[in-house]
């Protein structure tokens, strides 16, 4: 399966994961191993995660507050955000 990652998810992606590694070292590598796993899931199961609108679904990481929401089209998933769980709601929806 084709993943593609948003620009703006890219963004997200790094910037916890620098924020984590900041915390302590090592834990922006574990980040970043969850979202890794996270996208395995998806990958193997994409009709799996919470739907969160018509055509969008989210799937939750396992260690930390954040979740993936992503699109499932044919052979690929797009991923729209990697969503802080405290983030305002829908501030992604403009990436649709």
């Amino acid at each position: 399966m084709q993943i593609i990652l948003h620009p703006l998810a890219q963004t997200e992606l790094v910037e916890a994961a620098l924020f984590y590694e900041e915390r302590a070292a090592g834990l922006g590598e574990d980040f970043l191993q969850d979202f890794e796993k996270t996208v395995a899931r998806i990958s193997e199961a994409p009709e799996a995660g919470a739907p969160m609108g018509d055509t969008i679904r989210g799937a939750l990481f396992k260690r930390f507050p954040f979740s993936l929401l992503y699109r499932h089209l044919e052979n690929r998933l797009r991923i729209l955000a990697v969503m802080h769980h405290r983030r305002r709601p829908g501030y992604w929806k403009r990436r649709i």
